[in-house]
This record gives C-alpha cells, sequence and structure tokens, in this order.
C-alpha cells in the first residue's frame, strides 16, 4: 500500500491538473461561443451556394467544362481541416480516420493541410502533404479561403490532381460534431446529399436553367465562387467543433479528476488509520512489556 507521504503528493498533482483543466474548460467555453456565432452566421450562405450549384446542375443539362468533367489523373486531391493543439478528444483522429479508413490509395493522395494535427498524423502514416496552410485555421477569413481556393483549382487545372474533396468537422450543436467527406470536384449531382438534391415532380424542378452570359462562362465564374464559400463554411464550423470538443473533453477531465481525489481521500484516511492503529498497538505492547 502506498505511503501517506505519496498519496498527498499524488492527490496534490492531481489537484493541480484538475484547476488547468478546469480553467482551459472555461477559456473553451468562451471561444465557442463566439465560433458558434460565427458559425450559424455562415452556415446558411454555406448551404444556399452547395445547393444552387446542385440545383443549376440539375437544371442546365449537359454543360461541357473542365471544372466539371475528369481531367484524367488519378491524383486525388484532399484538404483535410484540424486543429493545431491537442485536447480536444477526438476531434482531430475522427478526421484523420475519414482518410485513413476510406479507399482512396494512399499513393495517388495529396493532402492539403489545414491544421498542425492533421499534418502530424498523416504524415506518420505515410501520406503526402502537398501544401500547408496550417496557421489559417487560428482565424480563418474568406481571403485565406480564397487562397487555397485558388492553390486547389490550379492543380486541377493543371492536371496534379483529377478531384478534390474537404475532410472536416460539421459543427450541429454543442455537444454534436461530426466528420465529413465531402467531394468538391468534378461535381456531379450525385454526388451532393440526399437533402441537397433538387428533388420533386413539378414543372419547375424540371425546367432546364437558361444561363446569361453562356453556361460555360458562368460555370467558370461561379465554382471558383462556390468553392472559396464552401471551405471558408468548413473552417469556421470547424473552429467551432474544434472548441466544443475541447470543452467537453476538459470537462470530462476535470469530472475525472475529481473523482480521484476522492479516491485518493479515502486511500489516505485509511492509510492514516492504519498508521494510527500500529502506533497504539505497538504503545499498548510496550506498556505490557514493562509491566
Amino acid at each position: 500500500m502506498a505511503s501517506m507521504r505519496d498519496i498527498k503528493r499524488r492527490r496534490g498533482s492531481i489537484q493541480s491538473t484538475q484547476q488547468i483543466t478546469k480553467a482551459m474548460k472555461l477559456v473553451s467555453t468562451v471561444k465557442l461561443q463566439k465560433a458558434r456565432s460565427r458559425a450559424e452566421s455562415s452556415k446558411p450562405y454555406f448551404d444556399c451556394m452547395y445547393a444552387t450549384m446542385m440545383s443549376m446542375l440539375t437544371k442546365a443539362g449537359n454543360i461541357d467544362h473542365p471544372y466539371l468533367k475528369e481531367n484524367g489523373s488519378k491524383k486525388i486531391g484532399i484538404v483535410v481541416v484540424t486543429s493545431n493543439r491537442g485536447l480536444a478528444g477526438g476531434y482531430n483522429s475522427n478526421v484523420i480516420k475519414l482518410i485513413t479508413g476510406n479507399d482512396f490509395p494512399k499513393e495517388d493522395v495529396r493532402i492539403y493541410a489545414v491544421g498542425s494535427k492533421g499534418v502530424e498524423g498523416l504524415v506518420h502514416k505515410g501520406y503526402e502533404i502537398a501544401q500547408d496552410f496550417s496557421d489559417v485555421i487560428e482565424a480563418p477569413v474568406y481571403g485565406d479561403a480564397k487562397t487555397i481556393s485558388e492553390t486547389l483549382l490550379k492543380d486541377f487545372m493543371d492536371g496534379e490532381i483529377g478531384s478534390i474533396y474537404l475532410a472536416y468537422t460539421f459543427f450541429k450543436n454543442t455537444v454534436s460534431h461530426i466528420p465529413k467527406l465531402m467531394k468538391l470536384l468534378p461535381l456531379t449531382v450525385e454526388d451532393a446529399p440526399e437533402e441537397m438534391q433538387t428533388t420533386g415532380n413539378s414543372d419547375e424542378s424540371k425546367t432546364l436553367m437558361e444561363f446569361e452570359p453562356d453556361e460555360e462562362e458562368a460555370i467558370g465564374l461561379l465554382i471558383p465562387k462556390y468553392m472559396t464559400s464552401i471551405l471558408y463554411g468548413a473552417f469556421v464550423e470547424a473552429v467551432a467543433s474544434e472548441n466544443g470538443a475541447r470543452m467537453q473533453a476538459m470537462d470530462s477531465a476535470t469530472s475525472n479528476a475529481e473523482e480521484m481525489i476522492e479516491a485518493l481521500g479515502l486511500m489516505y484516511n485509511r492509510a492514516r488509520q492504519g498508521a494510527i492503529t500500529q502506533e497504539l498497538t505497538e504503545i499498548i505492547a510496550g506498556a505490557e512489556a514493562l509491566n
């Protein structure tokens, strides 16, 4: 059995750790409020842009544009959005599992990383890091998303990658964060989630869309905006999810520390009682020996 000194020292260490986890939980809570507000305000535009593109493709018929067809390259570009810090439960590992658990051949995958934890995890598993934009996730702005979008589209048009995917964490609410893998290019209606696809049998849903200017030029203008909007929406949702996951992780750590402190308190009292009992026994035994 551990000595009272060891138990007391361990209890003090856990109490110090508990104070840190409490402080981190409070900080994450404050950051979450700001990030959630930002994510909720940008979500309607995020969803509307995606739904609009799906609606256009559904009603436009066959459009011959490089953004909408395969370019012959087998390389797969994946934008992986994680955090630059740990202590967020399974937040980072769940996004990495989207890549490693998929059927993509490892040698064909090129990672465009947004977050150093994603870089560390995927490099360790042997994936190629094409670009590292880790600084962006600290305070994402629309301009950052535009820069990354331009890089991706250039690589796509140059044939360095044949498709573009996005792996990020969808912010559903404070306690629910869902890792998602979306295909961004080539853009087809079949790749869209069911709720984003145009449904119904109304005449309006079947009416072909007319473009001014022509559809190729319109798609060339809209796809970069679509890419930028989707990326920016993913960044702000990922930040909110990260802070929500960290808040939950620190809350669990604080609760676990409290349980450990209580258990160590019982152990300390038992050890103290045992020591007192032993001392009394020795005193009584000594007194009897003198008699």
